[in-house]
């Protein structure tokens, strides 16, 4: 059996990163609403003051949402609200 290791992989960073943005939002989001609170008022908190308790340590939902910088995630939120690239 032949090993095809002749193509080359791309990598797409601007992909990659709205897909890791979009998992993050989605497992915090979740986690969010698991503890009772509203999602997206608690991520519209944490956007636009940077504190991070408004986001739950559940599910270590904090930790990874500051794995984001806050003007990448209102970026992809942006390109995704106006199906732009």
């Amino acid at each position: 059996m032949a090993n095809n290791n002749d193509n080359t992989i791309q990598f797409d960073v601007l992909k990659n990163k709205k897909d890791l943005t979009k998992a993050i939002l989605s497992e915090v989001y979740d986690s969010l609403k698991e503890k009772g609170y509203n999602p997206i008022n608690q991520l519209v908190g944490y956007i636009i003051s940077g504190d991070p308790t408004y986001i739950t340590n559940y599910n270590g939902a904090r930790a990874l949402v500051r794995k984001l910088e806050r003007d990448e995630i209102l970026e992809e939120v942006l390109k995704s609200y106006l199906n732009v690239k």
